[in-house]
């Protein structure tokens, strides 16, 4: 199941200082941003191998999320929380802000052949 987490933070006058390390397993190979969405949902997926951390830099989003055993949404809108998503939590993110802006960490390169489309077969007892 996705674990919120609270990234270390360094504030000062200079401003705030926040960092990701030591989060996900592995290297960093792959860094995205999602921005200027719209009311349509991102996601939709799960994976074989990739370990994804997402932050909202700026604004808010939501993000549902089931490993075929549990299910929860997440509200993210303050840049010092990560939510790590396992290769297994199949997951959907939406409502965004106007100013959304999500970045978000991956373990592995793209590759195609790890996406799984299909959700679990006993998923969206939530609203999403």
């Amino acid at each position: 199941m996705p674990q919120l987490v609270q990234l270390s933070t360094f504030p000062s006058d200079a401003g705030n200082l926040t960092v990701f390390e030591k989060i996900i397993p592995g290297t960093i190979k792959r860094v995205f941003y999602i921005y200027g969405t719209t009311e349509m949902q991102r996601g939709g997926h799960r994976h074989y191998k990739s370990w994804n951390a997402l932050i909202c830099l700026h604004g808010s989003c939501r993000v549902y999320s089931n490993n075929g055993q549990e299910e929860a949404f997440f509200y993210l809108n303050d840049p010092s929380q990560c939510l790590i998503l396992e290769p297994e939590d199949w997951h959907i993110m939406d409502a965004f802000s106007p100013d959304a802006i999500l970045l978000v960490l991956s373990n592995e390169y793209y590759d195609k052949a790890d996406y799984i489309d299909a959700p679990y077969p006993e998923q969206m007892k939530l609203s999403v």
